[in-house]
């Protein structure tokens, strides 16, 4: 969207907004669990009608089409839910439920039909404490400032409201898009947060840190508080950001730390980050979203809280723009490049990607954005996020209401229009707005309805459940508007009549229900704020009660709880804003139960209970030294543009032994080019202390990634070998040279390169085995890349000890399989049958798990493991489940990323030199969810890597939905080598005897993140092997994410050879960032854990 703004800007035609003052029928809908009814049921015939004009359009209102929102809520207080529209530029509607789906039009005789400006978000609230609801609606009014005052209904008890905003101080006059009413200082009242949006052209802003902390008087975030019924602005004293920058278009409110204090979030479009405001009890915020997410949506619209898998937190959803479908992906999304990102990023603006995300609270102040594992993270233009239980399952579903008026993004239009001779025609014969949005398509999309699978996914029920109408659908909410226990739904669209869905949950599938009525205190009537917890069914359940939901929507101020089939209710918890609470027992379903704040006589506590974690980190005064790992500045994506990741950012490797021959085992970390591996010798206290030496210092050109202790010489201390990469070199750099240190048994070493053969090669990792049982310890190096060719098979090596330190490159003679291997990203020898040789195990990028075997004088490939092949990152042995065997772990990308495999859906990687340039080039190819496979990166970035295909895809629309057959020529096919994945999860490989083993898939916590690293030991001393596994990865291009939802993940198994996902909070061991490397390092009377991390600190745990 801000390319199609910044198109605008360059052709001169932003204009000032000045007073902005035929609905298609909507289509036929299938019937299912919701029936749409029509106006002449429902006697609704609301229509947010927008119609441009020369003083007002989308040239030079960036929200004009953003439309109006939904308020549900009995203002007549006659137990019937009504509903309040807001309108764009015409009258504002009040319908009253007047029972049996009827609802009549009391908008004129309410005086509530606004006051003609632009409406957008709407609450009904009682702002006076009188137990009548009133109306609050925000505005935008126009740029020079002019009727933007928001406007408050109060409600007169008799079918009246008067407009008495100023009166309350909440005339806001901000560009408003909505509001949200709770208590956040505890003291009874309700207070009230407004959110802005920005008229200012963002092409203006640049990426100014400093813009945050301005405080804007026409855009911004405002809070004010309630003090004895008037509201005070406290923004700044609050710590509310209120600059230009906030392009607020969502807030929602939750307890999301579980302390009893409200907190906020905000979503903000545009590059400014969103804001996650945690309540201090002070009467301020602090604002922590860098250090709470690891990313956010980046055009973040709606926002909902919830607690979507029933563990008593509260999460968070934001919608975004990204398609689902190939078609709309390629022809009207275009993401930031790479630079323009890490420009964002060193201006102090967090980390974002341009999709819904879903963000999983893990109950200690952080978050896992799973979106893409959920199944929710492509909606299209989205606006609405809403999660009620649709069908009353006793899980909460997501609504998203979507599609824009204009495809303002559409690619094609917006490279015809940017060309130099169109601005030139357009200076020369002047702007017509309607000639250049006439050219714009509309594409109404089907909204999205989102239904709990129970396991942290979804999936996509609209079209069968009667909510697939195609529209250009925003504000929405929900109520049981016809008193039948299932949850009904309204919503608001542009340039069409609004939707009134019918849910016939109880009628069909007679699912049982809770409603729950609140009875507050004086000046909270509606018991705003409060949260419920519903035991039934061997289940919990958590909501609150706010009604500012979704986008520039609220709902009615009762909870509602689905039962599923459970007939009574074991027992309902009432904590109250101000946390009194009272538990109910034993329940009939079926029922509304009102509770009442009078009857709840004790507080409760929010005081977490004291928990002594398995683990705990170490502070920096047990490493004397430079802990740091630095990686150097380079990106892979300025060589490649088609390369799906960095993979120049792989280390730190670790590596453990007595380097000084004291009895206590050192710690070796390797480097980043341009800075120096070092070496930590364990003093007598358990402590680690850097052990300075040139020949670190000597060698810093070289990128360490892999690392082992040996006797290479057979003098009886540990040398080391240490293998070079970082994929910026070519092969036979000396960068990439293999390199071998001898010890002199005092912990110093030297360089060898007498009897040392010359490797250079773009290395992963480096293992060591006696290969051919002569005594000797023999190397195993892993090549990871050509640099400038990914795809292609780099060469692994084999060096054979031939004694006295002397090495020689066998690979040719008696390893030639290995010259081209693949893409070699971890390996490990392993016993793998009692009595026999050692099996080298190798795992690789676009590679099966591949078993390796010495006979007949040579390494040969023995066996590729069964639907194996992954993005495999590492590869761990170890007995797992203890029958003597050695398993084999795997880490993989996992299951939330954009990109996924299975053995039905594989991707695939196209190689060859397809320009014939010389170079060769990758295209990745994966199946989407219309079960067709598509070439993964975006046209922008094909035709960039390889100009001459520009002709072959001249237009988006070329190249939009088509696959790799329809791309390239049969000649181009047949000569490009095809590499597939058919496993993007993280396994154990049980070994079952007589070479033949068993693919478990790890449990769903492994598989939100890239696995980098995994650690085997029991954990909690019960005899079992655990699992401890480190990873995410960072280095991606915008449009594939960022894989980061993984904070250490410690899986103990039970007797049942079951693993169960720890918290970090009860492990102790939370490893944020890029792990790398763990290791155990024993000490006197413990052992600790060692995380190498990239571009960040070693970290040191040890148990409890």
């Amino acid at each position: 969207m801000k390319i199609f703004f910044a198109l605008i800007s360059s052709l001169g035609a932003v204009v000032l907004l000045t007073r902005c003052g035929s609905p298609a029928a909507a289509p036929d809908e299938n019937s299912g669990l919701f029936e749409q009814l029509d106006a002449a049921v429902t006697g609704i015939s609301f229509a947010n009608n927008v119609k441009d004009s020369n003083e007002c359009n989308i040239l030079n209102f960036r929200n004009f089409y953003n439309g109006g929102g939904v308020a549900i809520g009995d203002i007549n207080n006659d137990g019937l839910p009504d509903i309040y529209f807001s309108s764009n530029q015409g009258s504002n509607k009040l319908y009253l439920n007047q029972g049996n789906w009827r609802f009549k039009d009391v908008t004129d005789e309410a005086g509530v039909k606004g006051i003609n400006r632009w409406h957008t978000g709407v609450n009904m609230v009682d702002i006076n404490a009188d137990g009548w609801l009133d109306i609050y609606v925000c505005n935008s009014g126009d740029v020079s400032g002019q009727f933007r005052e928001n406007e408050l209904y109060i409600n007169q008890r008799n079918g009246k409201f008067v407009e008495s905003a100023a009166a309350y101080g909440l005339a806001d006059k901000g560009i408003g898009t909505q509001a949200a009413f709770f208590d956040y200082d505890l003291d009874g009242d309700l207070d009230c947060f407004i959110l802005n949006n920005s008229f200012r052209p963002i092409e203006s802003f640049g990426y100014d840190r400093n813009i945050r902390h301005m405080r804007s008087e026409s855009g911004g975030h405002r809070f004010y508080r309630n003090d004895n019924g008037i509201f005070k602005d406290i923004s700044a004293a609050a710590n509310i950001y209120g600059s230009e920058i906030g392009f607020g278009l969502g807030v929602s409110i939750g307890d999301v730390n579980n302390d009893g204090w409200p907190d906020m979030y905000v979503s903000n479009d545009f590059f400014e980050k969103d804001y996650l405001y945690i309540n201090q009890k002070d009467g301020s915020f602090k604002e922590v979203i860098a250090d709470a997410m690891g990313h956010t949506s980046l055009a973040s619209m709606g926002s909902d809280i919830m607690d979507i898998n029933n563990d008593g937190w509260l999460d968070i959803f934001t919608t975004d723009m990204l398609p689902e479908g190939d078609y709309r992906l390629k022809t009207t999304t275009r993401f930031d490049d790479y630079d323009v990102q890490q420009a964002k990023l060193r201006n102090d603006f967090h980390h974002q990607v341009q999709s819904n995300c879903l963000q999983l609270n893990n109950g200690n102040g952080s978050f896992r954005e799973i979106a893409s594992y959920a199944g929710v993270e492509a909606t299209d233009w989205s606006w609405g996020a809403l999660s009620f239980d649709f069908d009353n399952d006793g899980w909460k579903d997501i609504f998203v209401s979507n599609g824009i008026n204009k495809d303002l993004t559409d690619q094609d239009f917006l490279d015809f229009y940017s060309a130099a001779d169109m601005r030139n025609k357009a200076i020369e014969k002047g702007f017509s707005y309607r000639s250049f949005l006439e050219k714009l398509k509309s594409t109404p999309i089907a909204s999205y309805a989102f239904v709990n699978q129970h396991d942290l996914t979804f999936k996509n029920k609209a079209a069968e459940m009667g909510l697939g109408a195609p529209s250009f659908s925003n504000g929405a909410a929900y109520a049981d508007l016809d008193g039948d226990g299932d949850l009904d739904l309204v919503v608001n669209n542009v340039n069409m009549p609004s939707f009134i869905y019918r849910n016939q949950t109880s009628e069909k599938k007679k699912k049982h229900f809770l409603k729950i009525k609140f009875e507050g205190d004086s000046l909270n009537r509606f018991g705003i704020g409060s949260r419920v917890q519903v035991f039934a069914g061997g289940q919990m359940q958590t909501t609150e009660n706010i009604s500012s939901r979704g986008f520039q929507s609220a709902v009615e101020p009762f909870v509602y709880f689905g039962l599923d089939t459970v007939k009574r209710v074991d027992s309902i918890r009432i904590i109250w804003p101000r946390h009194q609470y009272q538990t109910l027992y034993n329940l009939a379903a079926d029922t509304t139960v009102t509770v009442r704040v009078s009857e709840a006589k004790n507080n409760w506590s929010y005081q977490q209970p004291a928990t002594v974690p398995l683990y705990q980190v170490l502070d920096s005064s047990w490493i004397a030294g430079n802990r740091q790992h630095e990686e150097n500045d380079f990106i892979d994506f300025d060589r490649e543009r088609l390369i799906p990741k960095m993979i120049s950012a792989d280390g730190p490797p670790l590596a453990t032994g007595d380097v000084n021959g004291d009895g206590l085992m050192d710690l070796f970390m390797g480097n980043g080019a341009g800075s120096s591996a070092r070496i930590f010798l364990q003093q007598s206290n358990g402590s680690l202390k850097q052990l300075p030496q040139f020949v670190w210092d000597q060698d810093k050109q070289s990128e360490t990634t892999g690392a082992a202790f040996f006797d290479a010489d057979g003098d009886g201390d540990m040398d080391l070998v240490a293998v070079s990469g970082g994929n910026e070199h070519a092969p036979g750099a000396l960068e990439l040279l293999a390199r071998l240190y001898i010890n002199d048994g005092k912990g110093n070493f030297s360089r060898a390169f007498k009897g040392w053969p010359l490797v250079s090669l773009n290395a992963s990792c480096v293992v060591t085995a006696d290969v051919d049982g002569d005594g000797l310890t023999d190397i195993f190096i892993g090549g990871r890349s050509i640099a400038g060719s990914y795809g292609k098979a780099p060469g692994s090596a084999l060096l054979r000890n031939t004694g006295k330190g002397v090495f020689v490159n066998v690979t040719a003679s008696m390893a030639p399989e290995l010259q081209e291997l693949g893409m070699v990203t971890s390996a490990a020898w392993a016993v793998l049958e009692k009595g026999e040789a050692p099996r080298l195990v190798i795992a690789g990028d676009w590679m099966p798990v591949t078993l390796f075997h010495f006979t007949k004088g040579k390494l040969s490939k023995e066996k590729e493991l069964e639907e194996s092949a992954g993005w495999w990152n590492c590869i761990t042995v170890a007995d797992v489940d203890g029958d003597g065997r050695q398993d084999l772990i795997a880490g993989n990308t996992g299951l939330n990323a954009r990109m996924r495999a299975d053995a039905d859906h594989p991707a695939s990687l196209y190689v060859g030199d397809f320009d014939k340039n010389g170079q060769s080039e990758c295209l990745q190819v994966y199946y989407k969810k219309d079960g067709k496979p598509y070439p993964f990166n975006l046209k922008g970035d094909f035709v960039a890597q390889m100009p001459s295909f520009k002709k072959r895809v001249l237009y988006y629309t070329s190249y939009a939905g088509r696959q790799i057959e329809e791309l390239l020529t049969p000649e181009e096919l047949r000569q490009a080598q095809v590499l597939q994945v058919q496993e993007g999860r993280s396994c154990i490989f049980y070994n079952k005897g007589k070479n033949s083993f068993e693919k478990i898939a790890l449990p769903v916590d492994a598989q939100l993140s890239a696995i980098y690293a995994v650690l085997v030991k029991d954990m909690n001393a019960d005899g079992l092997a655990d699992l401890l596994l480190g990873g995410n990865l960072f280095g991606l291009k915008p449009e594939q994410g960022r894989l980061d939802a993984s904070e250490g993940i410690l899986l103990l198994q039970d007797k049942k050879r079951s693993f169960h996902a720890v918290s970090a909070q009860l492990s102790g061991l939370r490893m944020p960032g890029e792990v790398r490397s763990l290791q155990v390092l024993p000490r006197v009377k413990d052992t600790l854990i060692a995380a190498g991390r990239n571009h960040d600190a070693l970290l040191l745990f040890r148990k409890n």
